[in-house]
């Protein structure tokens, strides 16, 4: 799946390149961070991948955003994910889960609240 680059605003041409499956919290069922990459201009990003199937049988809810963040910390989580020896397992107990996975005193996650987002960008196809 491509989105529209949030730099360049070229259709189709930010991809996920990376991604690692985070346990559930206390909102979602399924948690993914995903490090994005423009294939026009070179952008790099983050995005987080949220989805809830709690509620009536037919309901599901999700949430797919875009961070702009410094190159460093694009490097740092990417470094992470790919530490990772099983990334689309989210009960793996590696280091990088670990770190990435954290939840605060109410269950919710917060694996990257420590790193400074810059600017949320919207995931679509055109901007």
């Amino acid at each position: 799946m491509a989105f529209a680059c949030p730099k360049c605003s070229i259709d189709d041409s930010l991809v996920i390149v990376i991604a690692i499956e985070l346990a559930p919290d206390s909102r979602s069922d399924e948690i993914v961070i995903q490090v994005l990459q423009c294939g026009r201009c070179g952008f790099r990003g983050l995005a987080v991948y949220e989805e809830s199937r709690r509620g009536a049988l037919d309901s599901e809810a999700w949430e797919h955003t875009g961070y702009q963040v410094e190159e460093d910390v694009v490097n740092t989580i990417a470094g992470l994910i790919n530490h990772c020896p099983d990334r689309n397992n989210s009960d793996c107990s590696c280091q990088s889960h670990r770190i990435l996975g954290q939840h605060d005193e109410n269950g919710r996650w917060n694996g990257i609240e420590k790193y400074e987002m810059r600017s949320m960008f919207p995931l679509s196809r055109n901007l």
